[in-house]
């Protein structure tokens, strides 16, 4: 991740320091005009066909994350089915990999754009965009006629953890688009050929590592050394295995010593032993894509990551490769969740800023996103699986993708996640840099915990953070 200064929730949004510095960023990448006031145009009645009253002559500003779906789909899938329906509205498209160096600033100059897909490493941080009232209230969106059945609300085509996840302060205000999934991902034709199977437990994790190791094949495992998000993943997943989901609601909740729990210290205590013995030569200083375009080529079996893995890589993957995804092995027999429970919950974030020109016209995007067909197309052109429910049935699914699906659907209920990173983005620096250090041995298990419940600490006790609670 790129290292910027540290700011904090206020300055974030209305910082004066870094408004003129981010401002400029921002008006290379796209004019910045005023946004029209829209006191000055008529009111648009209401109705089935159009529940927000959207003015069909205003224009739609939409930015997309560039990352692992790209931004095709947005283009070719979305846009074309919204102006299927409300042709005299002019969609300025844009994509961008650097979310908040760009749009943050729009945000101080009150003037920014109608939708964002605000994902990525670089997303804007929810917590302080809700604090700041700059987030559309999307509820309205929930009680509209959905876009396929006006006797359908939008509310009930989609999985209920999309509300429950995208609900800030009482108020549903982020829609989150994807089922992530996420797990330890490898190759199928790999695995088979080498005569190598998925583990189910942790020592059968660790004896494979060992095996891959000494065959001199491939290096066992790696991670996005330059992002160690993609490991602390895998590090909350088991010990929430370890020790109950509610390990993770704790952290969450910003709990006195959840961080050093003896869950948590048993799974750093784990990953750390991965870090000194198992990863790939030179994996601390790779990214993401890196690091899984070295698995591509079989430098490597293993990485942890997310659904949306395969579409990243389909332009460097062979055509035989054969993506799977196994759930974080059994610690222990004394774990308290069972085998293949993961960690999964609606990501791919959109937001309407409430102080867009075309609020309105944001919520119908939206509302043409959450269609069957649009959802459907979409899952089926970057491989991975939408929050709209049925929307993919009879679709063809790529092997990551199936294997993904399965795993999601044999987790039943076991399924956990945690929002602490969404919520205080200062914590969730402080848990990349402190895990960066944990994987290549600058830090201790216990000094690890420490240094990341000292910031919880810090963020629990500064009374200008807002706080959420599960």
């Amino acid at each position: 991740m790129p290292n910027t200064p540290h700011i904090s929730r206020r300055e974030l949004l209305r910082g004066a320091a870094l408004v003129p510095v981010a401002g400029a960023l921002a008006a290379c990448a796209t004019p910045a005009a005023k946004p029209t006031a829209s006191s000055s145009a008529a009111p648009v009645a209401t109705s089935a066909a159009n529940p927000f009253g959207m003015a069909d002559n205003k224009p739609l500003e939409v930015w997309i994350f560039d990352g692992g779906f790209g931004q095709d789909y947005a283009k070719n899938i979305h846009q074309p089915l919204f102006k299927s329906k409300h042709p005299n509205v002019e969609i300025k498209h844009n994509a961008t990999k650097e979310i908040t160096k760009v749009l943050q600033p729009r945000f101080a100059g009150g003037n920014p754009p109608d939708v964002i897909d605000n994902s990525g490493a670089n997303a804007m941080d929810f917590g302080a965009l809700a604090q700041d009232s700059q987030l559309q209230d999307l509820t309205p969106l929930l009680d509209a006629p959905s876009w396929d059945d006006p006797n359908t609300k939008v509310r009930d085509t989609i999985d209920q953890a999309v509300i429950d996840l995208g609900t800030y302060d009482g108020t549903f205000s982020v829609l989150g688009y994807v089922n992530y999934i996420f797990g330890i991902w490898y190759s199928q034709k790999a695995f088979r050929d080498n005569g190598w199977e998925a583990p189910k437990t942790w020592d059968e994790f660790l004896k494979l590592c060992e095996t891959i190791k000494k065959s001199g094949k491939m290096a066992p495992f790696t991670y996005a050394g330059k992002f160690p998000q993609y490991l602390y993943e895998p590090l909350l997943t088991m010990a929430a295995k370890i020790g109950g989901a509610e390990v993770l609601v704790n952290i969450d909740n910003l709990e006195d010593g959840a961080w050093k729990s003896d869950a948590m210290k048993t799974s750093a205590t784990a990953w750390a032993e991965i870090g000194a013995k198992y990863l790939m030569e030179g994996t601390a200083g790779l990214d993401h894509v890196q690091t899984q375009t070295a698995q591509n080529k079989y430098k490597v079996a293993m990485l942890p990551s997310g659904s949306w893995l395969e579409n990243e890589q389909k332009t460097t993957t062979p055509a035989d490769f054969e993506y799977g995804m196994f759930p974080i092995p059994d610690f222990g027999s004394s774990d308290k969740l069972p085998y293949g429970s993961l960690h999964s919950q609606p990501s791919e974030n959109f937001i309407v800023p409430s102080k867009s020109p075309n609020p309105q016209g944001g919520m119908e995007y939206l509302r043409a996103m959450l269609s069957k067909k649009a959802a459907g197309d979409f899952s089926e052109m970057v491989k991975t699986v939408s929050v709209v429910k049925g929307a993919g049935e009879g679709r063809q699914l790529s092997p990551g993708a199936e294997s993904a699906t399965k795993a999601f659907a044999a987790a039943g209920t076991n399924v956990v996640y945690y929002r602490w990173q969404t919520w205080y983005a200062q914590l969730k620096d402080e848990a990349i840099a402190a895990t960066g250090e944990l994987m290549t041995g600058g830090l201790k298990p216990d000094a690890y915990l420490e240094r990341l419940q000292k910031k919880a600490d810090e963020i629990k006790n500064d009374s200008s953070i807002k706080k959420y609670k599960r």
